[in-house]
């Protein structure tokens, strides 16, 4: 018979998130609205004292259900070339996508089912980068047998703030 360690021995990026209740959600969208605001502020919509809030708030991010980070805009910033790059590949799927995250430029990346094995956006300051990106860097990789290039042209929404709610489709 398997004997499964302890979760208090294994580390906490091992151990399962813990299932989320009704109050911890509250405080996620809360978070998800302004990822700056105050734990009294948001005790007071989830009705929890601004210590339970800061102790709910520390397991969600030690236990990896949450993060909090700021979110820039690539165009703001002087980044303004962004692509989504559909990958088909040779071998082992695990290797190139870990090999194509280590890339600078690369944000994103998703082994995929479908007429792709691998999603991976990519920002560059214009377009002779994007082309080194592609050309020069994703394509030489071992295992990579061809890459389809979306270039994006506007950007109608990107968002971080899905519902924490079971029923996902009804806020």
């Amino acid at each position: 018979m398997l004997r499964r360690r302890d979760d208090a021995e294994m580390p906490p990026t091992a151990r399962p998130p813990p299932p989320l209740d009704e109050l911890s959600g509250a405080i996620i969208e809360q978070l998800q609205q302004d990822g700056r605001r105050a734990y009294a502020r948001i005790g007071e919509a989830v009705g929890l004292s601004e210590a339970a809030v800061r102790q709910r708030v520390q397991r969600l991010i030690e236990s990896g259900v949450m993060q909090i980070v700021a979110v820039t805009d690539p165009l703001q910033i002087g980044l303004h070339r962004q692509a989504m790059i559909g990958i088909r590949t040779e071998g082992d799927i695990q290797t190139v996508a870990d090999a194509l995250a280590g890339l600078d430029q690369v944000d994103y990346v998703v082994i995929t089912a479908g007429s792709y094995d691998l999603l991976v956006e990519v920002v560059c300051s214009d377009d002779e980068e994007l082309l080194d990106v592609v050309g020069r860097q994703i394509r030489a990789l071992p295992g990579v047998l061809s890459t389809e290039t979306f270039v994006y042209l506007k950007l109608r929404k990107q968002t971080y703030a899905w519902s924490t709610r079971p029923t996902r489709g009804s806020r």
